[in-house]
Order: C-alpha cells, then structure tokens, then sequence
C-alpha cells in the first residue's frame, strides 16, 4: 500500500456536541479536522459519526471501525449482570409473552429503539424477522454511566443519567470500582478502544448495561481528550489495527 498522508479526523455535518468537543480536541494536538470526505481522500483517517455514514465511506477511504461482538453480554458472569439476557432474533422476539427489555445488539441497527414491552406484540413489523436482537430481563438502574475504555483500563467518564433521565456528572468511586471489576474479567472479550455502559441498581448493587463502539459514543462530562484517546484507536486506518482487535473490525471494514 502506498503510503497515506497525514492523519485527519473525519467527522461529518451535522456535527453533535460530542463532534464539536472532539474536533477542538483534535485541533489542540494539531490534527486536521475535516467534514467531507472528498476532504480526506489519500489520508490516514480517523472516524467520529454514526454508522450509515462510515458505511458510506469506510472502504474507500480506509479506516477500520472497532466494535463488540453482539453477544458480548450474553457471555458475561451472572455476577455482572444481575439479569438474564440472550441474543435472538425479532421473529422470536415477537412470540414473547412477558415484559422484557428488547434492544439491538449495537446502534448500527437503529430502526429499533432500546426498550421495555409489555410483550412482543408492540415490536415492530417493517423489519426483517432474522434482525439480530439482545432480550433482558427489565432490571431499574437509578444511575447511569459511560467508561472509555482504553487498553483494559477506563480512559475517562461520565454518569449520563438518572432514575432514566439525562443527568451528566464525574464519575464516583463506585463507578470507577464496578468499571475496574467488570474490565479485570471481560476486557479480553472486547476491543482495545471500546464505550462501556454500567450501572447502580434499585437494590445498591452494580450491573454492566452494555458495551458499544467509541465512535458513535456521546462523551457527556467525560475529558473530551481521554475521549479522543479512545476514539482515535477505535476508528481508524485499517492497516494500522492491532492484530488482536481485528476480530472486532465492524463488517463495513471486512467487506471492503
């Protein structure tokens, strides 16, 4: 492969809060802030922006985008997650008879918001029966946090939300400590650079929400540069990924 140009950070319009804060941070260091495409051809580019937006540019411009495999959840100790939840499809998740929380297993699927059913009469039907879905158990999180996650070790955070509600703060040493916990017995399972969700339930204890890619993460009260960090190796030129992230390059990237 030829060798590219200079790195750029590729952030598309609209631009979101968290872009806006990431770009500034990546101007600071002296990296190009670009939003177009055409703009970042024959460079070493790095991505923030969602996921229908990277599809439409990732092979042709060369970055790889990091992400979990879909049942990363389903694999962790009950321990972590104080709740049954199994990966399925919609077509199953349709038969349920019983209240359930019902997500995407990440948010390249985003035709079907995050959420409690009564059962799965209320799912939506203009959508393929073998979409893959992530079906829990409905546990009350009264506190919400995100970890950016770096090499197995939490970069920087925020709390996002709570009793379900947008709520921004620091990180609290029981974040930080239920972070390092969950990392110490499932960073292995993850990417190098990966957001990671968790929570405090009604009861006191903690639980892992779900783990998802650092480049369509909102950073909230997080150090926008610890972010960065993070996204920077979450997103970024394909040849350069480590060999031990490769398993978790997003299909988008393995296609091209």
């Amino acid at each position: 492969m030829e060798p590219r140009g200079p790195a750029v950070l590729l952030t598309p319009a609209p631009r979101t809060s968290t872009a806006e804060l990431l770009a500034r941070a990546a101007a600071w260091r002296g990296l190009e802030v670009v939003g177009r495409a055409a703009d970042a051809v024959g460079r070493r580019v790095h991505w923030y922006g969602g996921p229908r937006a990277a599809a439409a540019c990732a092979g042709t411009l060369g970055f790889g985008l990091l992400e979990p495999a879909d049942d990363w959840l389903t694999r962790l100790p009950p321990a972590l997650l104080h709740r049954r939840i199994r990966l399925t499809t919609l077509a199953e998740a349709r038969t349920l008879r019983e209240p359930a929380f019902v997500k995407p297993p990440s948010a390249k699927i985003d035709l079907l918001p995050a959420a409690v059913h009564r059962d799965g009469t209320g799912l939506p039907r203009g959508l393929d029966g073998a979409t893959p879905v992530l079906v829990s158990e409905v546990v009350e999180f009264t506190a919400e946090y995100r970890l950016f996650v770096l090499d197995g070790e939490v970069a920087t955070g925020s709390r996002y939300a709570v009793h379900g509600r947008l709520d921004p703060a620091p990180l609290d040493p029981g974040s930080r400590a239920f972070g390092r916990t969950v990392l110490e017995a499932a960073a292995d399972g993850l990417p190098s650079a990966v957001c990671l969700d968790i929570g405090r339930l009604a009861d006191g204890g903690w639980a892992v929400v779900e783990a998802n890619m650092a480049w369509f993460a909102h950073c909230y009260a997080a150090e926008p540069d610890r972010v960065l960090d993070t996204v920077l190796r979450a997103a970024g030129p394909v040849e350069e990924v480590a060999d031990r992230d490769r398993p978790y390059l997003n299909e988008v990237t393995t296609r091209s």
